[in-house]
């Protein structure tokens, strides 16, 4: 089996357990799956990435939402980053995942709302994957200034930045 089939395997697994975690929660499921899409588009414009862990960092970014609403009632940035690094780890281990890449998918969740404590390229990936998802929720898009400046003062890759600006103040 080639690497790429078995990260494909890999992919449709978590996808399926991120679903499972989720249950009917179809908000967080299509959240997911958005920030995946966006991922994959960025990591194919990116060099010396691990694929495995951009993959499953995506998939599996917001998995403690559910558990960070019953324990804190809330699920605020910073409860998602204390209880969805655990979550994230039980599934990785569970699918036989190298402690190394299952180590960096947890950080990248532990990080994917502050940046405090990881600066590599598959979490600048993650980071504008979910902003590009989540912009259009939280910031008056209409307001192209605002929207620029923003823009360029968040995104960490450059095809992270050219998709919002395509998306966002409709530059080809």
């Amino acid at each position: 089996m080639t690497l790429a089939a078995n990260t494909s395997e890999i992919r449709e697994s978590l996808i399926a357990r991120m679903e499972s975690v989720f249950g009917d929660d179809s908000r967080r499921i299509d959240h997911a799956m958005k920030v995946l899409g966006h991922a994959e588009t960025i990591m194919d414009a990116s060099a010396g990435v691990c694929s495995l862990v951009v993959t499953a960092a995506a998939i599996l970014h917001d998995i403690g939402i559910h558990a960070a609403e019953r324990k804190h009632g809330s699920s605020a940035g910073k409860h998602q980053e204390i209880e969805g690094p655990p979550i994230a780890g039980e599934i990785l281990e569970s699918m036989n995942i190298d402690a190394e890449t299952i180590d960096h998918v947890r950080r990248i969740v532990a990080n994917h709302h502050s940046a405090r404590d990881i600066d590599t390229p598959e979490f600048r990936i993650i980071w504008d994957a979910d902003w590009l998802v989540n912009i259009p929720d939280e910031y008056d898009t209409s307001d192209s200034k605002s929207m620029s400046e923003l823009i360029d003062k968040v995104f960490k890759t450059p095809k992270g930045r050219t998709i919002a600006q395509e998306l966002f103040l409709g530059k080809e």
